[in-house]
């Protein structure tokens, strides 16, 4: 399965794999699925961090690249195709511009978004497909 990750299951998937759902965790480890995590997460994150936000045990954004890597995750880009058609999108309720950029990523590329986040659901009807 090609899939991209959430923010917080990138997280989860590194600090705290214990709260992924049976599911996400059997995806992320399956050796034929293709896990990515975007760019954009690391940017979310690095801003939260630095917005006092975000809480990290001894390690920094600037770690995560690596850790992605290490986890065996490919590091998904973002096209210029997609930051300028993200207008296309529609505005739902969920006005996140991080969560609203990986919501576009996934229906771009067809992906399937690993996601704890119920509020994705209302994008089902415009093509992202997710799994928790």
């Amino acid at each position: 399965m090609n899939c991209l990750i959430d923010s917080h299951v990138f997280l989860w998937a590194i600090f705290s794999p214990e709260r992924l759902s049976r599911r996400a965790t059997e995806i992320i480890l399956n050796p034929d699925s293709t896990v990515n995590v975007s760019v954009v997460t690391f940017w979310e994150l690095s801003l939260k961090f630095a917005l006092g936000k975000l809480e990290l045990n001894g390690v920094t954004p600037d770690l995560f690249p690596g850790a992605a890597k290490d986890a065996g995750f490919d590091i998904l880009s973002l096209a210029d195709h997609e930051a300028a058609s993200f207008h296309a999108l529609p505005r739902l309720e969920h006005r996140d511009p991080f969560d609203r950029m990986l919501i576009w990523q996934a229906i771009s590329r067809k992906l399937r978004l690993i996601s704890a986040d119920r509020a994705f659901d209302a994008y089902r009807a415009h093509g992202l497909k997710t799994v928790w």
